[in-house]
């Protein structure tokens, strides 16, 4: 196969063509496409002239003529006509040539190949409008900006289209600029599209016009045919991320038909990057989305890559969520099925600047003859628990569980951080403005209340370091497998004597399990600590980086980064101090001696996955483990192995009442000795036959 390759690709080589031959070819390619080019240029300039036929002249007529006044104009792919004293006038742009509209309509034409483009564009334009009918006059405007504002919130509504382009939060800002936006011009656009039975009409094509009510609403309006009206009406709600939203109508029995009872939302949203950690914030941003009723859980796309959700139950809100900040469209009734696309954009060159790129498709309930036919609220705001769960007074129905763009666990996980950490964090932060002398008050008042876990764990490690002899004479007295029963019979009556539970250690550690996992999932989610610096951490909700560089590390850069964090570091380091102190302080065994490498192992695999995390997270970690470290310590000081000796003899001393559980126990391993007994009583039978 190797000497095939090198034949073939010799022959290759030798048979390239040389550089003359090269220019030669691509002469002569250039001349035959400029021969097509020339025919084709004869063959337009001897054809005939078109024209706009009797029906499109008076369509054309009817269409400016039916405009709203000041918005007589077509304005599409270069056609821009106009009705000035009751006739047509404008130009048609094609290319580089603008033709004037009496050259437009003259049936004869110096330039025909030209005059003919002109008039295919006002013939699209035509189509264009026709298919938008009652809202044609709408096609064309004058786009602006309106603002609202209160003191935390900046929103700008956009005539074209009657959106909210650009949401500006107060007090935030982001890794490289003084203020945070959380959207801007063209990176959210949403649209209603109307229909009734031959028509569809996309919001976003359209102008419209601006009316402020007072200085909290502004009404978007297009006036239409016969008096009729439609708009979307924006009220920011003072002091609050709330924006009301309510699509308003009057009249439009005459263009939608009754039995049109569902209109569709298409809503997409770019979002933005705004924090210092890039690769943390781009796996906690997607689509979030609650479902409709009182028990309605709350879902999301995945946040590590490419996802797509089709939703065929009812929805009550659909979210474009950022790690500390969320763009959240609630409606006050339902949406009726939806379809969501998540895609990452971290590879895409043309998304730099951006997490996640999200579009959403839904249906909406919809009336012709209801003034407000559907409302909705916006929230544009941080992910901070205390702000998210006020919002629930906008829905008395049902709980809006806004709080759930918190990523804060499972239920267990979730309710030990709702119920005890976030007040207790929040309590904290009444009398101390530092937020890393809250974390490290914060451990403290865990720790002490797990102190007697602690304590105990201890004592029962004591109690089996004592023991290990004891335990050793019994596997040399019972090496056989038969007499695995026996021993372990002889284990437990030991156990029990000595007041010692071989799970005792393990147990107290699996009772913390769940506060260092709710500690967890709590930091990487606490908006609180965006921004603060403590030490050389300049932001704790961002790795505290030391040392960058610009490669990949093979297999592990997604998790690891391209940098090592002091934090993390440290938290490695005195992980494994305390995992050297602990297995000092455990009995030795040769039965497992692999399992003394994997302890150490394990600080190392936690520095490749936390190196990536908050600093706060790795923060808290050093600081519990120091905190370990001194327990462990303090304990040895004031327990010492004589008084846990003292303690067993008294234990052993005292008659002991069997429990239930134990006389199962031995009855069912006196069973199983039985069983054995048996067994071999029927082999040594049949070795004798």
């Amino acid at each position: 196969m190797l000497l095939m390759g090198l034949v073939i690709f010799g022959f290759m080589w030798l048979q390239k063509p040389s550089e003359a031959e090269l220019a030669e070819r691509q002469r002569q390619l250039d001349s035959i496409a400029a021969v097509e080019k020339a025919q084709q240029q004869r063959d337009i300039t001897a054809g005939d002239v078109d024209t706009l036929s009797t029906g499109e002249m008076a369509h054309l007529q009817s269409v400016l003529e039916n405009m709203p006044a000041g918005n007589a104009a077509i304005n599409n792919e270069g056609v821009m006509l106009s009705l000035v004293d009751g006739k047509v006038s404008g130009t048609v742009t094609v290319g580089d040539t603008t033709v004037q509209w009496d050259e437009v309509v003259a049936s004869t034409s110096s330039n025909p190949a030209v005059h003919n483009l002109a008039v295919q564009a006002v013939q699209r334009a035509l189509d264009v409008y026709a298919k938008n009918g009652s809202f044609a006059g709408s096609l064309t405007g004058t786009e602006e900006l309106i603002t609202l504002e209160n003191d935390s919130l900046k929103v700008e509504l956009n005539t074209k289209g009657g959106i909210i382009a650009r949401a500006t939060l107060k007090g935030y800002k982001t890794y490289k600029s003084p203020q945070l936006v959380l959207f801007d011009k063209g990176d959210n656009d949403y649209s209603f599209t109307l229909s009734n039975n031959t028509q569809r009409f996309e919001t976003k094509n359209f102008y419209f016009t601006p009316k402020r009510l007072n200085d909290s609403t502004v009404l978007m309006n297009i006036e239409l045919e016969g008096g009729a009206q439609w708009g979307l009406k924006y009220t920011l709600v003072p002091g609050s991320y709330m924006v009301r939203m309510e699509m308003v109508q009057q009249g439009m029995s005459r263009i939608i038909p009754a039995n049109i009872n569902l209109v569709d939302l298409d809503w997409h949203q770019k979002i933005s990057r705004h924090e210092f950690g890039k690769q943390f914030e781009e796996r906690n941003s997607g689509i979030y989305y609650k479902f409709a009723g009182k028990g309605g859980d709350v879902k999301y796309t995945s946040e590590s890559g490419d996802d797509e959700e089709e939703i065929k139950d009812k929805l009550k809100w659909i979210s474009a969520k950022n790690q500390f900040f969320s763009t959240v469209l609630i409606t006050d009734s339902v949406m009726s099925t939806a379809n969501m696309k998540s895609n990452d954009t971290k590879n895409t060159a043309d998304y730099e600047g951006y997490v996640k790129d999200v579009n959403i498709h839904t249906l909406i309930p919809y009336s012709n003859e209801k003034p407000v036919p559907a409302s909705f609220y916006f929230y544009l705001g941080p992910n901070r628990y205390s702000t998210l769960s006020s919002y629930d007074k906008y829905s008395p129905k049902e709980d809006l569980k806004l709080t759930h763009l918190i990523p804060l666990g499972w239920k267990l996980f979730r309710w030990i951080n709702t119920g005890v950490i976030i007040p207790v964090f929040n309590w904290l932060g009444k009398f101390m403005t530092n937020y890393g002398l809250i974390i490290l008050v914060l451990t403290i008042l865990i720790k002490l209340v797990l102190s007697p876990l602690t304590y105990k764990s201890y004592i029962s490690q004591a109690k089996m370091r004592i023991l290990s002899p004891d335990i050793a004479a019994l596997n040399e007295k019972y090496p056989n497998q038969e007499d695995a029963m026996k021993k372990q019979q002889k284990m437990m009556e030991l156990y029990r004597q000595a007041g010692a539970n071989p799970m005792g250690g393990c147990l107290p550690m699996l009772l913390q399990m769940p506060i260092l996992i709710a500690m967890f999932t709590f930091f990487p989610s606490c908006i609180e600590l965006r921004g603060q610096a403590f030490l050389w951490a300049k932001d704790l909700s961002a790795p505290d980086k030391i040392w960058e560089w610009g490669g990949n590390i093979p297999f592990i850069s997604s998790t690891f980064g391209n940098h090592i964090s002091l934090f993390c570091l440290l938290m490695t380091v005195t992980n494994i101090i305390y995992t050297y102190i602990t297995t000092k302080s455990q009995p030795s065994s040769n039965s497992m001696p692999g399992m003394k490498w994997m302890m150490y192992l394990m600080p190392l695999m936690f520095l490749v996955f936390f190196n990536n995390y908050s600093s706060g997270l790795s923060y808290y970690y050093f600081i519990s483990l120091l905190i370990t470290i001194l327990q462990t310590y303090s304990c040895r000081l004031f327990i010492t192995e004589d008084k846990v000796r003292a303690t067993m003899a008294a234990n052993a001393s005292k008659p002991k009442k069997k429990s239930k559980w134990m006389a199962r126990l031995e009855e069912a391993q006196k069973q199983q000795q039985a069983m054995q007994r048996q067994q071999a009583k029927g082999g040594n039978a049949k070795r004798r036959r």
